[in-house]
């Protein structure tokens, strides 16, 4: 039966007609500029998609493609850069991320107009990613990390403060303001503009385009608790807009940071613009969005069971990310108090307690793995599971989608899509000439071997064209996957997660 999680809750068409709508209509009330900041993934969001079933992970592209006469600057954080830190949807550390935005936005016809390198305090990284934007022929700036920000208020909007900030020169009248993720100082960014729009004459306005938290929606509908664990590394969390309720008399959904910064916020405006107009405009952080992701839903029980699976999906994240050792224990702590607020557990997943089977099938049934024992289990689109465990030949993640798109194809259990001798063949010249210990396939070899037999053996052939199939399906692996299998699964689009215990020589062979 097919999990409702899987099922279509949210349309798409229907949401981006009311959201390109709101923006217009917001773009309308400034005479000089709008700065609009964009939270989340610009390109391909993913998150969203998981989220709510039937969103397109291109839906933004499609909302700028519509606007007109917009020009996109986009933020990173030195801070970010210097660190390392990894964007888990691709695996990529935030200054390739930001080469891979700014390619994909190209590839939509979409021009980055400058990339801001924010926070800069001499970061070396930093300095490396410039030098490479700049060869690219993409113009760069580096903000410096404002001492005060955001409470000095005097300090910040004034000379010495956004007045040292380089100024971006932007001639469109929507300026999309983008960033490789959250804390990547977009809305710094956009207030350092405002103030030096102001010396040259511009009156400019603010606003936040964002998809969650959506504030239309209860404070603790799953939706949003999984926003919360989806930001649990920047510790958001998800109140009632305070300013919004003593306004309006409306309950509406924010973020704390948002709330927290919001009086200060007004102070700066207000300092940069004056304190009628646009400055009075805004009477609570809610009026500054225009999030419409509501309109969208058309389902709202398969959008709750939806964002259930992902806050588990988050959980295994950041679990997997302490054991590397660049997450915080209080971190999964939160994200686990996230799971009893939305009343859910990591067996609620049901692909978990399937691949810790695998595992313990393993060691009943393996004695060739040098007492390393792997499991994998796959949920296909129609709820059936499938497993796979690892052996002298295979990874556990290969044999999992062997298993996998044999079940897809309609294959026999009994025929292999690969000769034992051509994957021993495989085996030994990784041991020879590669210097690899164990020898055994991983996902990324394995596929590269079946389009090889595929060419002579026509199961194989028909086994190869499921792989499309596995998109978007549900996976856990109870180890620490090595970089072929990591790569290999992205690049198919399974949502995977893992215990990440740690199986050194099955992680570096």
């Amino acid at each position: 039966m097919i999990p409702l999680y899987r099922k279509k809750g949210f349309d798409t068409a229907q949401y981006l007609a009311v959201q390109t709508q709101a923006i217009e209509e917001r773009v309308k009330k400034f005479a000089g500029k709008l700065y609009l900041e964009f939270g989340g993934k610009l390109c391909y969001d993913y998150h969203a998609a998981r989220v709510l079933p039937g969103y397109e992970p291109t839906a933004k592209v499609q909302l700028l493609r519509k606007l007109k006469d917009i020009e996109i600057i986009y933020c990173v954080g030195a801070k970010d850069i210097q660190k390392g830190r990894v964007r888990r949807d691709f695996g990529l550390t935030y200054d390739n991320q930001t080469l891979k935005d700014i390619a994909d936005l190209a590839a939509f016809g979409l021009k980055v107009r400058a990339v801001v390198i924010t926070r800069f305090a001499g970061e070396s990284l930093a300095k490396r990613l410039q030098q490479k934007l700049e060869i690219h022929g993409i113009t760069t700036y580096l903000h410096a990390e404002l001492d005060g920000y955001p409470d000095a208020i005097d300090r910040v909007v004034s000379r010495d403060g956004y007045g040292r900030q380089p100024y971006v020169k932007t001639e469109m009248p929507i300026v999309i303001v983008t960033g490789a993720g959250g804390g990547s100082g977009k809305m710094s960014f956009c207030l350092s503009q405002m103030y030096h729009d102001k010396q040259h004459g511009v009156t400019s306005g603010f606003a936040k385009f964002e998809t969650f938290p959506i504030w239309n929606l209860p404070l603790n509908h799953p939706v949003n608790t999984a926003y919360e664990a989806a930001t649990a590394d920047l510790r958001d969390c998800n109140i009632v807009d305070p300013f919004h309720q003593k306004a309006y008399g409306v309950t509406a959904i924010n973020y704390n940071r948002d709330i927290e910064n919001f009086s200060i916020m007004k102070k700066m405006i207000a300092k940069i613009l004056g304190t009628t107009g646009y400055a009075a405009q805004y009477q609570s952080p809610t009026d500054m969005g225009v999030n419409m992701a509501k309109a969208g839903i058309i389902d709202d029980a398969i959008i709750q069971a939806a964002a259930k699976q992902e806050i588990i999906r988050r959980y295994f994240r950041y679990h997997r990310e302490r054991m590397e050792g660049i997450e915080s224990q209080a971190t999964v702590d939160w994200v686990a108090e996230l799971l009893k607020k939305a009343g859910v557990k990591i067996t609620d997943r049901a692909v978990v307690a399937a691949a810790r089977a695998a595992v313990e099938e393993a060691k009943t049934t393996r004695q060739d793995t040098e007492g390393i024992f792997c499991g994998a289990a796959y949920e296909l689109s129609n709820g059936k599971i499938v497993t796979g465990k690892n052996s002298a030949l295979l990874h556990a993640e290969s044999a999992a989608t062997l298993n996998a798109i044999k079940v897809l194809a309609k294959i026999p259990d009994e025929i292999d899509l690969l000769s034992s001798g051509v994957i021993q063949k495989i085996i030994d010249f990784k041991k020879e000439y590669l210097g690899s210990h164990s020898g055994a396939l991983d996902l990324e070899e394995t596929l590269i071997a079946l389009t090889i037999s595929a060419a002579t053996n026509p199961m194989a052939e028909k086994a190869l064209k499921m792989l499309a199939r596995l998109e978007n399906c549900e996976m856990h692996i109870t180890h620490l996957p090595n970089h072929g299998n990591e790569q290999a699964l992205m690049k198919l689009r399974i949502n995977y997660t893992t215990d990440a215990e740690l199986a050194l020589q099955a992680v570096f062979s």
